[in-house]
């Protein structure tokens, strides 16, 4: 009986130290749904981890912004709460200042010229900045050409946006831009903003065409104004937390595998940008595109000026306007 008695308890030791030396998946989290090219891009980073560590490495993948909006998931990453992230630069240029050059409006010809700078050396001196700040960048993804949609009239010139309320995402660029404008900010979460056009809370957004078509907000704000704004960079980011944590050829991995899903998210954008615009332009959206920029740039002046005058984005703002490639 006490022999038996024994190997119970040895048995339940046993298993014991199994459940305790079993590694609990990370956590990665975007605000985007299923079928989305950063969705699908997450999944392929995970895939590729899972694969190149034999299944030491599991990473369960939450999205649709499902443990809470982009402001929360920062404060999970920085807490520990959350180990993988895709954040767009709205708050990164919180953390590297120099990187609100790239969400200043009318500043690249297209995406390619946008990443001509983030796959070179001022990407990656905004990455060291951003690993000092708690994020470890894995891969610049495309967060395509942002306009603006609204719910009551197609915008054609710029006197079009006096009195308007647009929503923006919580940027101080952002906000400046749409005053500039002659337009009141609204922020709100991106899961909120269906909801603000139906409640009459604001009268216009602004974002990309993925998003318009895959968010369905298309169908509460049918006018969308071409002028591609901005067009900025997001970031597939791990915690340093994490990364403190992962050894040598484990960092390896990760950075190989954040590689190939930029390129693969950056392939997946540009077609979905295609089908998207098809499947919005059948379903009755409208579209104006912009006949003269220049009135657009000199309301525009006072943004330039002030980020000019900032030390801390002036190098990066230099680098970006004396390419004219």
């Amino acid at each position: 009986m006490q022999l038996k008695f024994v190997g119970v308890v040895l048995a339940a030791l046993c298993l014991g130290a199994g459940a305790a030396g079993a590694q609990a998946p990370l956590r990665a989290w975007n605000t985007h749904p299923d079928g989305y090219p950063v969705t699908e891009a997450m999944k392929s980073f995970i895939q590729e981890v899972d694969s190149a560590t034999k299944g030491k490495i599991k990473i369960e993948l939450f999205s649709n912004a499902v443990l809470g909006d982009q402001t929360k998931a920062v404060a999970m990453l920085k807490a520990g709460e959350i180990d993988v992230a895709e954040f767009n630069s709205a708050p990164l240029s919180e953390a590297a200042p120099g990187l609100k050059a790239f969400n200043l409006p009318f500043l690249f010809h297209d995406s390619v010229h946008m990443f001509r700078h983030l796959d070179g050396q001022l990407g990656d001196r905004l990455a060291e900045k951003l690993k000092a700040s708690g994020y470890v960048v894995l891969g610049w993804y495309n967060g395509g050409g942002r306009s603006f949609f609204c719910a009551n009239k197609l915008m054609t010139k710029s006197e079009d946006f006096a009195g308007q309320r647009i929503r923006v995402q919580k940027s101080e660029v952002y906000i400046e831009m749409v005053k500039l404008l002659g337009a009141t900010p609204v922020v709100l979460p991106y899961k909120e903003v269906l909801d603000g056009f139906q409640q009459g809370k604001i009268d216009c957004a602004e974002g990309n065409m993925v998003s318009y078509e895959s968010t369905g907000h298309y169908k509460a704000a049918k006018y969308m104004f071409l002028d591609n704004h901005m067009i900025s960079p997001e970031a597939l980011v791990v915690s340093t937390k994490l990364w403190s944590r992962l050894n040598d050829e484990e960092k390896a991995i990760f950075q190989k595998a954040g590689r190939n899903s930029a390129t693969l998210m950056r392939s997946l954008w540009e077609k979905r940008t295609v089908t998207a615009r098809a499947a919005v332009t059948k379903d009755g959206a409208q579209f104006a595109n912009v006949k003269d920029f220049s009135p657009y740039i000199r309301r525009m002046s006072p943004l330039y000026q002030k980020y000019m005058a900032d030390p801390e984005v002036r190098g990066e703002l230099f680098t970006i306007i004396s390419d004219n490639k």
